[in-house]
């Protein structure tokens, strides 16, 4: 995605999480630089509402403005039976998933003016909920209502607000979240049978980015999903 971003001449900015993320987001700023454009790395936890804060300010600061938030962090942990669910879970997987997407709209909507464009991920999970994945389908269920709410609260300002859903997607939380038998297979009882690679998912996030591409686009959520079909 901040690869994509760059090729349509995007100066990029990214919150990653901790020191064993510090090579993958060396390797995504270094390919985001050999398109000729900057890459801001910050380090830290956006379940944190001062770190959010802070992130969107160092941003705006070192790229002078904001045009485009992107709010893509997530967190899950399976769990088949509710009674394993722990509140600590259940808090932590919102913290991450929805409390920092306000957190980080609040701050960002200091920044942005008409034209500008806020782009949230969701999850197929978020529209037809899923077993083993309770607290984390109830939070991106939330995400989808929050877009279309603040796309409505913020149409006439000329800013638009808009989602990403995606499908399996083959992405570094899959393995490091499930067993190695919901890995074998993965995404597989898709229509494509196939699971999806981010590259196949990014150029939704830089369509409703571009005003010109989506210009009558907000409060959408978009589901990259394989083939589901999904009624609403």
């Amino acid at each position: 995605m901040a690869v994509a971003f760059a090729k349509e001449g995007a100066t990029v900015a990214i919150a990653y999480l901790d020191t064993s993320e510090d090579e993958d987001a060396e390797h995504t700023a270094a390919l985001v630089r050999e398109q000729g454009r900057d890459c801001y790395l910050m380090r830290g936890d956006l379940s944190d509402e001062q770190f959010c804060t802070h992130v969107v300010e160092e941003a705006a600061d070192r790229m002078g403005g904001l045009d485009v938030l992107v709010n893509h962090a997530g967190t899950q942990a399976p769990q088949r039976d509710l009674d394993a669910i722990s509140t600590e879970q259940f808090d932590r997987t919102f913290k991450v998933n929805v409390y920092s997407l306000f957190w980080l709209c609040k701050a960002a909507l200091r920044h942005l003016g008409s034209g500008g464009a806020i782009v949230n991920t969701g999850s197929v999970n978020g529209l037809r909920g899923n077993a083993g994945l309770m607290d984390y389908s109830a939070s991106k269920g939330a995400v989808h209502v929050f877009t279309q709410s603040l796309a409505q609260s913020l149409a006439a300002t000329g800013i638009r607000v808009n989602c990403v859903a995606p499908g399996p997607v083959w992405t570094p939380l899959i393995p490091s979240t499930f067993g190695e038998e919901k890995v074998e297979g993965f995404g597989n009882q898709t229509p494509m049978q196939r699971m999806g690679h981010p590259d196949e998912i990014a150029p939704s996030y830089v369509f409703f980015a571009s005003e010109r591409l989506s210009s009558y686009y907000t409060g959408e959520v978009i589901a990259p999903v394989g083939g589901e079909t999904h009624p609403g």
